[in-house]
């Protein structure tokens, strides 16, 4: 009864996990996706910041540039020498330390991942367990997300205050975190409601087929009690 809706969170959980990796894959490994982007007022060019690095689009040299695969970057950097958008050194500080917290973003959609294969393929106990993987999947998502929140978040109120004419603005790899967030906390209450439930009716249908007695005590004895009697 409850196996379509078991199924329906693991779903749920497979999605997030996804959208993990969707955030996990951005700049500088696909340019066009962003935890923040920047568009630029002085030319064409837009930056985009992602979890391992950034980009810039339509560069003036030409093309598309990007750095290399790195944990954590100087947000406030870049944006000095791009823009000159002033920094106080405490927020500039504040968003280069963030982003080293960002490094969580594939070990949240790892773990959200294996928690979909467990509670998919096992039964009630290793279900179970998937939920505690999701738990902790969860938490570190909520970790990550407000982290990024906070560290572009400085960035962004500072870049789009400067008057340069640039603007900052949240990316698509930003709400994918936050909607994978969603869905891994309902993933994961769906899982563990049908768990308990599953496990309640298969004890009510082991005690409905079990044999009584006269009595309504259970005619099945222990092999101490037999042992006892002869």
């Amino acid at each position: 009864m409850f196996r379509p809706i078991h199924y329906f969170g693991c779903f749920l959980l497979f999605v997030a996990s996804i959208l993990l990796l969707v955030t996990t894959i951005s700049a500088p490994v696909i340019n066009s996706i962003s935890v923040m982007r920047v568009d630029l007022g002085r030319n064409a060019s837009s930056l985009t910041f992602g979890t391992f690095g950034y980009c810039v689009l339509n560069s003036e040299q030409g093309g598309d540039w990007c750095t290399g695969r790195e944990i954590g970057y100087d947000v406030s950097n870049i944006m000095v020498n791009a823009e000159r958008t002033g920094f106080s050194e405490a927020s500039g500080n504040t968003a280069d330390g963030l982003t080293r917290v960002m490094v969580l973003h594939p070990v949240a959609c790892a773990l959200t991942f294996i928690s979909f294969l467990i509670a998919c393929a096992a039964g009630i106990i290793g279900s179970l367990i998937g939920v505690i993987v999701a738990f902790v999947a969860w938490v570190i998502t909520l970790v990550v997300m407000a982290t990024d929140f906070a560290a572009f978040g400085i960035v962004k109120n500072d870049v789009n205050e400067d008057g340069s004419g640039s603007v900052a603005y949240y990316g698509s790899a930003m709400w994918c975190l936050l909607a994978a967030f969603v869905l891994q906390f309902f993933g994961m209450v769906i899982v563990f409601f049908t768990c308990c439930t599953s496990r309640r009716e298969k004890r009510r249908n082991q005690a409905a087929v079990e044999p009584k007695n006269d009595y309504g005590v259970s005619s099945r004895r222990s092999r101490w009690g037999r042992w006892r009697r002869n």
